[in-house]
């Protein structure tokens, strides 16, 4: 264990104002649910909004009420590189998984096969603002409006960005955004789903008419973890938790089993201020993605989304372990993501026949992410600018010059 200051990969603080607020949560946890509620339908301009345990338990809700108006259709579609949760959400709610590979210079669907991946059986296509980089809805709308199939936004890591001026989650039939540590904003745990649609929201009424909430005892014990999340977290302390294997920090797992209930009143009261919080924290995330864009020599002139993590592609799994390796060493938060793309997961591989998805593979192989969040000083951003400049100048074996995962068809940043 390496006593000094440590960059934790992704974060999203809260103060002790957010912390008091969750002790009123406990007391009138409902009157706080319905207040954030209706934070959440003002500042996404829509009718609906539900909020829910976990970013997982959103998307298992929605599709389960997606399952009450179309129960012909059993096949949800997902980019074959994404968070392992999706897939876990799916499983949950009784539908299979259908994968499309990738595009690695945005993470969105790879086109070339979107179109044919879409079939009689599909109920819904799940795109993901993967890392805060927008999918190209206007695409994915169209031809699925045109074969009778619901979109539902993944933007889990993309809460408060937007595409071509609308806010990411509300361009679909419905989406759904993550409030976990080291998202955008966070209560510890929990998530939000968003919908105009009617028959839809008509739907998700009839699932979560009977949803539980934590008991106080758990409500209490969340409590105390978010108040160590809270300490632990900081650069200055982040090295304990992070030299402590047990907790298995970073490390993802698949797991079909986890909680889908209401969000707790105590979560729900640690909420409050998150407008503010979420706008700051963007906003410094924004400021972060230009300098590392600069750094890699990655165009930024059509702009620059508030990325959660910057993804850059090392070319080949030698070069990325070097990176990793020296990043560990100086505390600077570079990590690995996904292990391996969707149809390689251990618990439902066998359902994919041996398909295999070269993209996503790739990105599993070769992509690590640099921090962003608003914990990054500028002392970090600085040996961060050193550690990418020794290594390039270096030039390991298959590490990539600039930084190919970050780059769009056009050459820029997706905004």
């Amino acid at each position: 264990m390496r006593v000094q200051r440590t960059v934790p990969p992704a974060a999203a603080p809260f103060g002790m104002k957010a912390v008091l607020h969750g002790i009123a949560g406990l007391v009138r946890g409902p009157r706080s649910r319905r207040r954030r509620e209706a934070e959440l339908r003002e500042y996404f301009g829509v009718r609906h909004v539900f909020l829910v345990s976990s970013g997982k338990a959103a998307l298992t809700l929605v599709l389960r009420a997606l399952k009450r108006i179309a129960p012909e259709k059993s096949e949800v579609l997902i980019p074959a590189y994404t968070c392992f949760s999706v897939p876990a959400a799916i499983a949950r709610a009784g539908l299979k998984v259908a994968l499309c590979d990738i595009d690695p210079s945005t993470f969105d669907f790879d086109y070339r096969h979107f179109g044919n991946a879409v079939n009689d059986a599909t109920l819904c296509v799940v795109p993901s603002h993967l890392f805060g980089i927008p999918s190209d809805m206007d695409r994915i709308n169209d031809l699925c409006r045109r074969k009778g199939v619901f979109v539902i936004e993944d933007a889990a890591q993309a809460m408060g960005g937007t595409y071509r001026g609308k806010k990411l989650g509300t361009i679909g039939d419905a989406g759904f955004f993550s409030l976990g540590r080291g998202k955008n904003v966070t209560c510890g745990s929990g998530g939000i789903l968003v919908t105009n649609s009617v028959r839809i929201a008509h739907a998700l009424y009839a699932e979560c008419a009977s949803l539980g909430e934590p008991g106080i005892r758990e409500e209490l014990g969340a409590y105390c973890m978010l108040l160590l999340l809270g300490l632990f977290l900081h650069p200055l302390l982040y090295w304990l938790p992070a030299g402590l294997p047990f907790l298995r920090l970073g490390e993802t797992r698949y797991s079909g089993e986890f909680p889908v209930q209401r969000l707790s009143g105590m979560r729900a009261g640690v909420l409050a201020g998150w407008e503010e919080r979420l706008e700051q924290g963007n906003a410094e995330r924004k400021g972060n993605t230009r300098l590392l864009s600069l750094y890699l020599q990655v165009d930024t002139s059509r702009g620059a989304p508030p990325l959660l993590r910057f993804p850059l592609l090392t070319g080949s799994d030698r070069a990325r372990e070097v990176l990793c390796v020296s990043s560990r060493e100086r505390g600077l938060g570079i990590s690995r993501m996904y292990p391996c793309p969707v149809n390689e997961i251990s618990e439902i591989r066998e359902q994919f026949s041996g398909r295999t998805f070269p993209s996503a593979k790739k990105a599993a192989e070769t992509l690590v992410t640099l921090p962003t969040h608003p914990l990054l000083s500028a002392r970090d951003r600085e040996a961060l600018r050193g550690l990418l400049e020794e290594l390039f100048s270096a030039r390991p074996p298959g590490l990539q010059e600039k930084c190919g995962a970050m780059k769009g068809k056009d050459g820029g940043l997706h905004a």
